[in-house]
């Protein structure tokens, strides 16, 4: 499995992002999947997770209201909205597969699988 995450930048705070994450394979329906990031100095952390189906997500508290996991089984694409952004957010975000499990927590090692990650930089 690979992946491949586009749509990070450079914005002010307030502004909102897409970040996108293409997998490769004929299976992903059954991927669970997930967002991580990890900011310079700090230990990777979970960001948000959706089921295979689409049906079941989960946030981090510091995200929640704020961004939106979805999927497109169709394009075997997982994309996170961000809307309000804030300096905190800045980060390099990664996406994350865990194939053939209906849906993966906010726990890095559930993933075995993961992107190159794209960079979001939030100025004040």
């Amino acid at each position: 499995v690979q992946l491949q995450a586009s749509g990070g930048g450079s914005v002010q705070a307030g502004d909102s992002l897409r970040l996108s994450c293409v997998a490769s394979g004929r299976t992903f329906s059954s991927y669970a999947m997930g967002w991580f990031r990890q900011a310079p100095g700090k230990e990777r952390e979970f960001v948000a997770a959706i089921s295979w189906s689409g049906g079941s997500t989960y946030y981090a508290d510091s995200v929640k209201g704020r961004f939106t996991i979805s999927r497109d089984n169709a394009k075997n694409t997982v994309y996170l909205q961000m809307n309000s952004l804030k300096p905190e957010d800045t980060a390099v975000y990664y996406c994350a597969a865990d194939p053939g499990r209906y849906y993966s927590g906010s726990y890095p090692p559930e993933y075995d699988y993961w992107g190159q990650g794209t960079q979001v930089t939030v100025s004040s």
